[in-house]
């Protein structure tokens, strides 16, 4: 190999750690049986969810993970693997990601590190299946909500009754 076929292999490598030195999760996916216009598709709502989606060469990524929390990923880099990545909702990855599974009834999950925890495919699929931090926030809030209200309601009646002469 020449010096500068092992540079940009190292670059890759260093380009792989950066990434997901700054992460706070990451998600493996098979993405086999994708059209291009499904994976554009995908790629646009995982942008829009500001995950960072790349496939690179399975060895490659093996490489950028010895050593790291993410080094569990490294028993299902095999075949057709692509990387998504979240800086900022950790969940997102997952989230995004099973939508599309749903929607193409392609693609399937292999494993992921969430918030420095590892996950088999079937761990990722769960937590994909949870609601957002503002679903839960606003169940939350409509729980709480209905109680006070009534409560409310109730005092008022009270104080609408007229006292006893």
């Amino acid at each position: 190999m020449s010096v500068e076929h092992l540079q940009a292999k190292q670059l890759i490598i260093d380009e792989i750690k950066e990434k997901l030195e700054k992460a706070q999760s990451a998600v493996i996916i098979d993405y086999i049986g994708t059209t291009v216009a499904q994976a554009d598709a995908m790629r646009k709502k995982l942008r829009e969810a500001n995950v960072d989606y790349t496939v690179y060469k399975n060895t490659l990524m093996v490489r950028a993970i010895e050593g790291t929390p993410y080094e569990g990923l490294k028993d299902v880099l095999e075949g057709p693997s692509a990387i998504a990545i979240s800086y900022d909702d950790a969940v997102a990855p997952a989230r995004v990601l099973n939508g599309v599974i749903k929607d193409y009834k392609k693609m399937a999950f292999k494993a992921g590190v969430i918030e420095g925890t590892f996950f088999d495919a079937e761990g990722v699929q769960a937590i994909a299946n949870l609601p957002s931090r503002d679903e839960m926030i606003a169940k939350f809030m409509g729980s709480i909500q209905s109680p006070v209200s009534k409560f409310v309601r109730t005092l008022q009646a009270i104080a609408d009754e007229k006292p006893a002469e």
